[in-house]
């Protein structure tokens, strides 16, 4: 299971509703203990559809290198999120005071439970989710590795792609720790 962002928070928790389910996990950017309200996640969570907004949150927030942001990219992640339905599930998931933790729900004690052998990857210059979740993540889960890639922001497969690939590769086939 590969997770990026949300979807780390996701693959999380998969992991301990039903270890058995997953044989190795890579969180990417991920959120988790210790996460804390930055300028990027409250753009992200305050984004309205639009391409000048989409434009905006993806040169603003997300990549160092911003000329990986091409506007076919701004109008396809633009059509993601203003697709029939899309962005009102997107709100309710931080509007909904069951979610009002800025972690997601997670505590120390469910990330240790989580026994899938996990790599962690961060960009240093992450400026939704911080690069020190990923630290304390790698302390508190008891098999996982942590990659911290520098000059990158919240996402490292992109930045990074070639780099990212052949590390994530490798911990996939079973290479390297954690086992």
């Amino acid at each position: 299971m590969i997770g990026n962002s949300l979807g780390g928070r996701i693959a999380l928790q998969m992991a301990e509703d039903d270890s058995s389910r997953l044989r190795r996990m890579v969180l990417m950017g991920s959120p988790g203990v210790g996460m804390t309200v930055t300028d990027g996640l409250t753009a992200l969570r305050g984004y309205e559809p639009s391409l000048d907004n989409m434009r905006a949150l993806l040169t603003g927030y997300f990549a160092v290198d911003t000329s990986i942001i091409t506007e076919d990219l701004v109008r396809v992640r633009y059509q993601a999120s203003a697709a029939p339905g899309a962005h009102e599930a997107y709100r309710s998931m931080f509007f909904d005071p069951r979610h009002a933790g800025n972690d997601l729900g997670i505590t120390a004690d469910q990330v240790r439970a989580v026994r899938v052998p996990t790599l962690l990857v961060h960009g240093l210059e992450d400026k939704v989710v911080p690069a020190e979740v990923s630290w304390t993540m790698v302390n508190l889960l008891p098999d996982a590795d942590l990659h911290v890639f520098a000059r990158c922001g919240h996402w490292t497969q992109i930045e990074r792609a070639a780099e990212f690939n052949a590390l994530v590769g490798g911990f996939l086939r079973g290479a390297g720790s954690p086992r």
